[in-house]
């Protein structure tokens, strides 16, 4: 039996239909995925789920007793509270009707409310509280106000948890998250006994998590069983099948137009039905929502910088007592794409400070290439006056916009970035986060730049607009910093990355996320066969007898030379990882493609187990590598 379910619901703001006749329905367990372009009405179904907002019309109908818990983009605390305080609202009614119990008020139904109180296991709050800040590794004590925007994300998903929700409604829950802390709540959400319904633009994470996509599209939703990659192959084949059906019916359309201005020759009367047939084409015709069109992306790279954009040597930083770079160096060159990776707060905006030479380094040098043009993509939007217009924002003073060699007017600009010529003149604050974020997109192409820093570009930007942003970035001939968590962004744009591993410890790594990811967990696990090997090399003698110890030391063992046979294994074994590294790849680009999903489903499961297969294959070649290569 669904969880919940909804039908012929309809929700409007102004003349815009965002829910038209949808229905749905959430089965136990499910984990869903809701996906949409930004201004569809998403947040607002999600609300509806929880309870927080009606439709205009239609019905939700909801299992007796169902608990639903809701986490918002931007979780609220109340002012001081602690963090123990902030979880344990996701406890309140179990608290409330406990101390109500406690304090045997005259007339109270003490039956009544003790079996309210098992119902929701309210006995044992405080530890269900514990278990779970324990469980996120949330200190109790800390006051929620100084902690970081992750951390506040943590704690409301600590909040969530508590309550043992049967729904948990969760909207952008990877934004402010660092990857590490999204690959917990990947493995969080897998392991939640209740069903999920979430809105994220993370496609790496809605691929791990999701067990069926539903899809908010012109008012209307559509489900798609199993995970985002599958829903992406077959949501391309519904998209052409919906053009050359809307093309048919175009077509129809224009030759009865043409026919009904015509007349007949042959008879001067029209046909009744024919006519009619017309009027009813006109009708469906005036009521098709056609697919909104793609954001149009253009950047103007400006003046060629130089062949070096920056130099560093040694590079130091700290803030009082703590280290935020320690004895960097690095190279970038001109069309390098660098991703900055590392938690929240290992500094990467002051490592893209120094880069940038807008600080000064403690200790070593930086030297700046010429002719840098820098633009900015800052995450808080900080760049927007919420008062101007939009119009104002794209081009202040005028009504032009100059792109290199074109000039387009700034309505004709906005309507590139799906921007009505109704809205230019509305103030910026009346946009939702993601259309703030296309806007900033907007503002930050409409000026020539040579490097572009972008920091967390993602946040809230549609699936679409962030392929067409992935497409423009791969084809511009400037330099690109990335700060994001977005893993799927990160290795469609970057051609290296700059990983933080602590205490103020960076490091370059040629390639992607993906590659990156590879090489750290090579060097981990022959890290940890060293460690594990280390203390039977070097085993300090015994105390009791350290003379004895010194006048006899016991005989080193004598390398023994390679034969033929292991000097020939040797030879052969960069060519063997190399051929098992480039099918590992192969593999990848299948498992993230559609094409396997569609055409051999059946193959899927062998596919990955072939490509987890591959990693044990490449460790123990890289161990017998290394024990070859040590005699």
């Amino acid at each position: 039996m669904a969880l919940l379910s909804l039908q012929d619901a309809c929700l409007a703001y102004g003349h815009v239909a965002l829910l038209d006749h949808a229905a749905m329905s959430l089965e136990p367990g499910e984990r869903l995925g809701l996906i949409g372009r930004n201004g569809t009405g998403k947040s607002s179904l999600l609300k509806i789920f929880a309870g927080l907002e009606k439709p205009d019309d239609g019905l939700m109908q909801l299992q007796q007793g169902l608990r639903r818990h809701y986490v918002p983009q931007e979780p609220q605390f109340a002012p001081g509270a602690t963090v123990f305080e902030a979880v344990s609202v996701g406890v309140a009614e179990a608290k409330a009707l406990r101390e109500r119990y406690e304090a045997h008020a005259p007339g109270e139904d003490l039956d009544a409310l003790q079996s309210r109180i098992e119902a929701l296991d309210g006995w044992t709050w405080e530890q269900r509280v514990n278990e779970t800040l324990e469980r996120l590794q949330l200190a109790p004590e800390r006051i929620v106000d100084d902690l970081s925007g992750g951390l506040k994300k943590r704690v409301a998903l600590a909040q969530a948890l508590a309550a043992a929700p049967d729904v948990l409604l969760l909207d952008e829950p990877t934004n402010h998250l660092d990857l590490e802390a999204i690959v917990w709540l990947q493995d969080l959400l897998a392991s939640f006994r209740g069903a999920v319904i979430l809105i994220t633009h993370d496609r790496a994470f809605l691929d791990a998590v999701s067990t069926r996509i539903l899809e908010l599209d012109r008012g209307q939703l559509r489900s798609y069983p199993g995970s985002f990659s599958a829903y992406e192959a077959t949501k391309a084949r519904e998209l052409e099948d919906e053009a050359l059906a809307n093309a048919r019916f175009d077509k129809l359309l224009a030759q009865e137009e043409v026919w009904i201005r015509k007349g007949v020759e042959a008879r001067r009367t029209r046909s009744v039905s024919r006519v009619n047939r017309l009027v009813a084409l006109r009708e469906q015709r005036a009521a098709r929502r056609d697919v909104v069109g793609k954001v149009r992306l253009e950047l103007d790279t400006g003046s060629r910088s130089g062949k070096i954009v920056a130099e560093l040597e040694g590079v130091a930083k700290s803030y009082g007592a703590r280290a935020i770079v320690r004895d960097f160096t690095a190279t970038i060159l001109r069309g390098d794409k660098v991703g900055l990776i590392g938690p929240n707060g290992a500094g990467k905006t002051t490592l893209l400070k120094l880069i940038l030479g807008e600080i000064a380094p403690d200790a070593g040098t930086v030297r700046q290439g010429t002719q840098l043009q820098v633009a900015y993509f800052d995450q808080m939007r900080d760049a927007l006056d919420l008062d101007a217009t939009l119009a104002d924002t794209i081009s202040p003073g005028s009504e032009w916009v100059e792109i290199g060699s074109t000039r387009k007017h700034v309505m004709g600009y906005l309507g590139d970035f799906l921007f009505s010529p109704a809205r230019a003149n509305s103030p910026v604050r009346t946009l939702s986060g993601g259309e703030r974020n296309r806007l900033l997109l907007a503002r930050l192409f409409a000026k020539p730049a040579n490097v572009l820093v972008l920091d967390e570009p993602t946040n809230d930007l549609d699936i679409e607009t962030l392929e067409l942003l992935e497409e423009l970035l791969q084809d511009y001939a400037g330099t690109v910093f990335v700060v994001s968590h977005d893993r799927r962004f990160l290795d469609a744009v970057v051609t290296s990355t700059i990983v933080s591993e602590g205490d103020g410890r960076w490091r370059e790594y040629e390639g992607s996320v993906e590659d990156w990811l590879a090489q750290s967990q090579r060097a981990a696990a022959l890290a940890a066969k060293a460690a594990k090997s280390a203390p039977k090399a070097e085993a300090p003698a015994p105390a009791a007898a350290p003379v004895a110890a010194a006048a006899a030391p016991t005989p080193a063992t004598p390398k023994r030379k390679l034969s033929y046979k292991e000097q020939r294994e040797l030879d052969e074994l960069p060519a063997r990882i190399a051929a098992l590294e480039d099918e590992q790849k192969a593999l990848g680009e299948l498992l993230n493609g559609s094409e396997l999903y569609t055409r051999s489903p059946e193959k899927v499961a062998e596919t990955h187990a072939r490509f987890a297969a591959i990693d044990e294959e490449l460790l123990a070649l890289l161990e017998r590598w290394e024990e070859l290569g040590s005699r």
